[in-house]
Order: structure tokens, then C-alpha cells, then sequence
């Protein structure tokens, strides 16, 4: 069975993984309430212990989700950095798909709602 690409959706590949290795690193140190506080007094400092590259660090300034993901960054790992902000998986989600929190989760509850149709045989599998 071969999936449909997801437009603007990058291919996790393993070269794709070494590029954001170190974003993603960083933002899993992010864990720690030390490293938070650390990261909100220094975000430069902090971003440069990691060896971000210019386009990650972009990305991070500009809080903006689809740019971490382009620059290697992992979705599962850039919550521990949008966590920080208040924001959770859903929130990241809204934004990567240009739309509002909302409308992200009326996607979400549409599509299980539709698949638990399918499993059950009422709706043919589309």
C-alpha cells in the first residue's frame, strides 16, 4: 500500500534526522525546568550551546512551527519548546496547517468520527 504525500509535509528520512538533530536535541533539553528558565533568560546563549544553524534559529525566534519542521525539527520534540509558550500538540498542529486551534480540533474529531464509520461498515473506506 503506498500512502499519498501530504502536501507540505517533509519526509522524515534519515538524512532529514541528522539535519535537525541538534534542534531537536535542544528542545528535548527542554524537559528540564532549569534548561527552561535558562532558555527564557538567554535564547541566543542557549540556542548556540546547541549548534543551531541560521535557518533554526530563524525558526525559533519566529516561534513558527512550519519552519522548525523544515528546518529537521520533530513534532514530538518541538512540543517540549512550544510547552514553554502554553501551547500543546493541537496548538503546533493548528498553526502547521493554517488554521485556527478550533478549527484544527473539529478537523481532528470530523476525521475520527469518519474512520469510526468506516470500522464499523457504514462508510466505505475513502
Amino acid at each position: 500500500m503506498s500512502a499519498k504525500p501530504i502536501p507540505g509535509t517533509p519526509v522524515f528520512t534519515g538524512a532529514y534526522a541528522m539535519r535537525g538533530y541538534a534542534l531537536n536535541k535542544m528542545c528535548y533539553s527542554l524537559n528540564a525546568a532549569a534548561n527552561r528558565a535558562a532558555f527564557l533568560a538567554d535564547e541566543d546563549g542557549y540556542c548556540a550551546q546547541y549548534g543551531l544553524t541560521p535557518p533554526q534559529r530563524a525558526a525559533i525566534a519566529a516561534r513558527n512551527v512550519a519552519q522548525l519542521i523544515e528546518a529537521g525539527g520533530n513534532v514530538y520534540y518541538l512540543a517540549k519548546f512550544a510547552g514553554i509558550f502554553g501551547l500543546n500538540v493541537q496548538d503546533l498542529g493548528a498553526q502547521q496547517t493554517g488554521v485556527s486551534v478550533d478549527e484544527f480540533k473539529a478537523k481532528l474529531k470530523a476525521h475520527a468520527i469518519h474512520n469510526d464509520a468506516v470500522k464499523a461498515g457504514r462508510l466505505a473506506n475513502v
